[in-house]
């Protein structure tokens, strides 16, 4: 004789739900470094052009890395960063600046 008493598919069951950890990409700063023969000139149109500065916040940011030897000039993704480095580094190849800029983690 068969068991007609079987459940099956009642919904009873426990449901397990994982977390998801999403974080936020790491952000990395790029730093232009002073030297004695790139133009201040330049520095401020690759801050305007490249980096997107308005005028008087790429003079601002010039004037520090002539003052101070360095500055960070803005935080990006890694992609980002990477992208507008190299951008801006053969940019200064190109007109014979050997301008110096790195990224690093924030």
């Amino acid at each position: 004789m068969a068991d007609n008493n079987k459940q099956t598919g009642t919904g009873t069951g426990t449901a397990v739900r994982d977390k998801i950890l999403i974080e936020e990409p790491r952000q990395y700063k790029v730093i232009f470094h002073n030297d004695d023969f790139t133009t201040m000139e330049f520095v401020t149109h690759v801050l305007q052009q490249v980096f997107s500065k308005p005028a008087d916040v790429a003079v601002a940011l010039m004037m520090k890395v002539h003052r101070e030897g360095q500055a960070v000039v803005g935080v990006y993704s890694y992609d980002v960063a990477m992208t507008k480095t190299s951008l801006a580094t053969a940019m200064a190849r190109q007109e014979g600046f050997p301008l110096n800029i790195t990224c690093e983690p924030d």
